[in-house]
């Protein structure tokens, strides 16, 4: 065994084409897959994670046929349908518009889906691990309208992805006249494979499946296709029997990620709990934690600089005394809405739904300083 005086004298690996982390680093993505191994998702491992960006190599993944291989220089984007001036754009024509780049997160409408009946999760990332956040960079699709012109009438965008299931989801035109990006670039690179590359739909704040990756085509119409996911999927069914269409937007949520299930902490003394926050809604305004099961609520320190529709990092000192301590946090965006609990999104939802899980995530810390999911 060499001493710390030969370590320092022995040579470290030479540079390479592509840096690699550390092997001492062991955070990977939790996969969930179908009956068809193309179809299924994998969770970021937010416990894992600091800050607010999350690396592309670890952004969570739904796929519903698979990832396909696309040349970009034989890719092509079709904006048609009610439009003065239907255009077919390469993606050279694409990049070389007008850009911009924002920080925004991205949830899957069916993230926390198991918390709503007996599938709890027993750790952040399967708790709540298909959301992330990333700096996109791509072109404002305001711009590519302006260009082709809006009929009258012209209220919605039939957003086609070049997958093999030709993923498509009715845009409202008015999020395409806002925020929305043709996203090119994700983290300072071009978006990976499995985020879209070479081109995907970027409507923040909205839920995932909208985002439509390897984006193809773009149909303006006057009304919504009704397609298959945003009728029969993502859509939440009531307890009448009516369902909740068209509920694009994801509302406030957060989920403490240090301490949380599967951790332990290794004995009584200052701890620094912390977690993210985020809201479709805009800027996250507060985050109050709960260390007695909802008893009492006290604010915890957000971090800067906070950005509307993106991750906020919170933050709160504890002194752990050694004895059971039930924790939580609920966030508050600001339009005044408060994260709800479990049951007050039960009574107003019920059960038939699998989507828009936003419900305050309880962990349970025991004397012997072993962390698990308070719903199990």
């Amino acid at each position: 065994m060499m001493g710390r005086a030969e370590e320092a004298r022995t040579l470290g690996k030479p540079l390479s084409g592509y840096t690699e982390r550390s092997v001492y680093v062991k955070a990977e993505r939790a996969t969930r897959q179908s009956k068809t191994p193309e179809a299924g998702s994998s969770a970021t491992p937010l416990a894992d994670m600091m800050g607010i960006i999350t690396p592309s190599a670890l952004h969570y993944e739904r796929h519903h046929a698979g990832v396909p291989t696309i040349d970009p220089e034989q890719h092509r984007l079709t904006v048609h349908g009610m439009v003065e001036r239907p255009l077919v754009l390469t993606m050279a024509e694409i990049q070389r518009m007008p850009s911009v780049s924002r920080i925004a997160f991205l949830e899957c409408g069916g993230n926390s889906g198991g918390e709503w009946g007996a599938l709890t999760g027993p750790t952040a990332q399967r708790a709540c691990g298909l959301a992330s956040c990333s700096e996109w960079t791509g072109v404002p699709l305001r711009l590519v309208l302006e260009e082709c012109g809006l009929k009258p009438g012209a209220a919605w965008l039939i957003a086609e992805g070049a997958d093999a299931c030709r993923m498509q989801r009715s845009v409202p035109v008015e999020a395409a006249l806002g925020e929305a990006l043709l996203a090119y670039g994700q983290n300072g690179e071009p978006l990976r494979p499995s985020q879209g590359f070479p081109l995907r739909l970027l409507t923040p704040g909205w839920e995932g499946n909208l985002q439509v990756k390897w984006l193809r085509r773009l149909l303006v119409t006057d009304q919504p296709y009704m397609t298959r996911d945003e009728t029969s999927k993502y859509s939440d069914l009531m307890p009448d029997g009516k369902a909740r269409i068209f509920t694009l937007m994801m509302e406030a949520k957060s989920v403490v990620t240090f301490p949380s299930g599967g951790q332990r902490l290794p004995g009584r003394g200052l701890y620094e709990l912390t977690g993210l926050a985020w809201s479709g809604q805009g800027l996250i305004e507060r985050v109050e934690v709960t260390l007695d099961g909802g008893r009492s609520w006290q604010a915890a320190v957000l971090q800067e600089p906070r950005l509307p529709k993106a991750f906020t990092r919170f933050r709160l000192a504890w002194q752990w005394d050694g004895k059971p301590a039930v924790i939580a946090s609920r966030a508050v965006d600001e339009t005044g809405y408060v994260q709800p609990g479990k049951e007050e999104l039960i009574a107003a939802r019920g059960l038939n739904s699998g989507y828009h899980f936003n419900g305050i995530k309880l962990w349970k810390v025991a004397a012997d300083g072993s962390v698990a999911n308070a719903d199990a």
